[in-house]
Parts: structure tokens; C-alpha cells; sequence
């Protein structure tokens, strides 16, 4: 098979889909790698250490699309690359369907085959493609909201581990899976006064068990969330539904209660976002403010620190591209359920129950 790495072109997007190690996997494995010139650049990988690993650098995203019988990527295609797409051409990467129309309808239209890293399921149901790069949000929204809780930067003017005599943050997290887990966990060693939301008692007991006495949880409902609304000084929007847009928890109408300069981080942008006043930003512009209340919605916030995520990535991608590769996507997903979960879209049609629903598509399913 054929494989091709192009270079990301989504703005701020500093990953690459492959490292060294995979073009030699792949090469020793007996198929071509193609890479981008210049693919791996973000993440501080020069062309040379790929070549001298066996893969081929080509000039242009173009000759990759047009060679390559699977085309491995970190972001979804912009509309500049649908057009490159062809039918029966596999595309493996993040995909958020859910929260793109125009993205689902535009690639049902290329006939090519989309297999989501965000929708491949582990042996025990858990999302190995998704939970690094939720690692990474997780942990940099707490980086990012201490900057913009920063008063040059229309925040509160808060440190978020306070000193003595002055109370340190109250952060508010919506969610405890992988985001939430990792968000609170880097909040806690600030010191701030941390509380997890969450809809299941098993996870909120998992938690309790694990955190440090600076983290509290509550069960995740309206009023539960309206009373921490107030007292909050830093907001992080965790939640997630596989595959599915996420389940908007903070109307508009509750900014109104917040503290002015006030942050909220909605880590779930890239799936529709959990704060009715989400919008997606980039890291040249991550910031908003609406009813006084800073806004930081960044869809890609791993990319940021591109060589960290870029690894991070790799290190659980590349065992399925293997599998793709070297049994072809019909075996593959016969032999591995959890990866034809993965299985978005095929042969022009949803092949994933929660797009079709979100968009009123119908949907099929995949037979292998």
C-alpha cells in the first residue's frame, strides 16, 4: 500500500500525522511511505530523518493525494484537500463530524473513506486515538486559563494558587473523563480550590479516590452548575459524547452571573462546544469576551505544543495504520471491532449512528 503524510495546513496546526519510527515500520512492512516536504517541521523533524527511515519526500500535497492509497493526517481536511480526495481512497485522522455540516456533507461527496481517530474504540470501550491528545487539552487548559486569568489579558487579575492571606482560584471543571482528569490534576498541583462535575457517581468516587484534598466533586446537575457558575473564577468545558455534538451546559444567560474577567476554556470545540456562547478561535486569536466573561476556544489546542502531541499521537496511531496497511480496511475492521467503530463515513454514506442522527442523515452500516 501507498501512504501519504501531508504537511497540516489548518492554521496553527504544528503536528504530523507520522515520525520517523512509523516510516520505518511501514517501509520494513513493504509499502511506500510518502511524506511532505517540510511535514514535519512543527514538530521540529527534519525531512533528512525521514528519508534516512525510508520514506519518500515529495513536493506537494498534491502528488500525496493523487499517489497514496491512504492518506494519514492529524486534522480533518480543509476544503482546499476535498477536492483531492478520491473515491475508495482511505483518509485516517480526526474527523469531529458532528460539529461540521458543511465538513460531512463535503466529504460524503469525495466517495472517499473516512476512518476517525476519535471514534475508534479500545477492547473495553475506551478511545485509545482520542485520550492522548485529551490528555494534552486537559493539562494545557490550565496553562492557558492561569495566562488569560492574567488582568493584561482582560482576566480577573488572579493567581490561581493564591499566597498567604489571599484565597487561590476557584476552578469549575465540566466533566470528568480523560480532559477533566488531567485538567484537575494540573489545577491541584497550583494549589487552587478545584471542583469536578460530573453525571456518573462512579466516576466522581473514582476521582474522590485519587485527588488530593484541593479537589471536590458534585454531581452535574442545572442547579449544581449555576451555583459554581458564580463562585467561579476559571471554567473548563470537558465534556464529551463519542462521536456525537456536545451537550450544551452553560446558556448564555448564565454569564450574567459569573464574575467579570471571568475564563472560560471549552475544550469540547472541536465537537460542537458544552458554552452556547462558543465559537472555534485559533492560537493567533484564542480569545473572546462576551458579557464580560473571556472566552478561550481554541479547537486545536494540542497543536500548540506540536512535537509533545505529535509523539503523544504516533505512539497509539501507528500499530492501526499498520493494521491498515497491511490488511486492507475490510479484514482490518473484520478482525477488530473497536476500529470499525472508527468507520465515519464510506463509499459516500454515514457509516456512524451519531453523524447520521446529528445532521439527519441516514445512516448505514459498514459489513465487513
Amino acid at each position: 500500500m501507498i501512504i501519504g503524510v501531508p504537511r497540516e495546513i489548518k492554521q496553527d496546526e504544528y503536528r504530523v500525522a507520522l515520525i520517523p519510527v512509523g516510516a520505518e515500520e511501514l517501509t520494513a512492512a513493504g509499502h511506500t511511505v510518502l511524506v511532505e516536504r517540510g511535514a514535519g517541521q512543527g514538530s521540529g523533524i527534519p525531512d533528512e530523518l525521514y528519508e534516512e527511515n525510508g520514506a519518500e519526500i515529495v513536493e506537494t500535497a498534491q502528488e500525496i493525494f493523487s499517489r497514496a492509497d491512504m492518506i494519514i493526517k492529524v486534522k480533518e481536511p480543509q476544503p482546499s484537500e476535498w477536492p483531492l480526495l478520491r473515491p475508495s481512497q482511505i483518509l485516517f485522522t480526526y474527523f469531529h463530524f458532528a460539529a461540521d455540516e458543511k465538513l460531512t456533507r463535503g466529504f460524503l461527496e469525495t466517495g472517499a473513506t473516512a476512518v476517525a481517530y476519535e471514534t475508534l474504540e479500545g477492547k473495553n470501550g475506551q478511545l485509545p486515538l482520542l485520550t492522548p491528545m485529551s490528555e494534552v487539552a486537559g493539562r494545557m487548559s490550565i496553562q492557558e486559563g492561569a495566562k488569560y486569568l492574567e488582568r493584561p489579558q482582560l482576566g480577573r487579575g488572579i493567581l490561581l494558587g493564591g499566597v498567604p492571606g489571599v484565597p487561590p482560584a476557584h476552578i469549575l471543571i465540566l466533566g470528568g473523563g480523560v480532559v477533566g482528569k488531567n485538567a484537575a490534576q494540573i489545577a491541584a498541583g497550583f494549589q487552587a480550590d478545584v471542583v469536578i462535575l460530573d453525571i456518573s457517581v462512579d466516576r466522581l468516587r473514582y476521582l474522590e479516590d485519587i485527588m488530593p484534598a484541593n479537589v471536590n466533586t458534585l454531581y452535574s446537575d442545572k442547579h449544581n452548575i449555576r451555583e459554581q457558575l458564580e463562585l467561579a473564577d476559571l471554567v473548563i468545558g470537558a465534556v464529551l459524547i463519542p462521536g456525537a455534538r456536545a451537550p450544551m451546559l452553560v446558556p448564555q444567560s448564565a454569564l450574567k452571573m459569573m464574575k467579570p474577567g471571568a475564563v472560560l476554556i471549552d475544550v469540547a470545540v472541536d465537537q460542537g462546544g458544552c458554552i452556547e456562547t462558543s465559537r472555534p478561535t485559533t492560537h493567533s486569536d484564542p480569545t473572546f469576551v462576551v458579557d464580560g466573561v473571556v472566552h478561550y476556544c481554541v479547537a486545536n489546542m494540542p497543536g500548540a505544543v506540536g512535537r509533545t502531541s505529535t509523539y503523544a499521537l504516533c505512539n497509539v496511531t501507528l500499530p492501526y495504520a499498520l493494521r491498515l496497511a497491511n490488511q486492507g480496511l475490510e479484514a482490518a475492521c473484520g478482525q477488530d471491532r473497536g476500529l470499525l467503530s472508527a468507520v465515519n463515513v464510506h463509499n459516500g454514506q454515514v457509516t456512524n449512528r451519531a453523524v447520521a442522527a446529528t445532521f439527519g442523515l441516514e445512516y448505514h452500516e459498514f459489513c465487513v
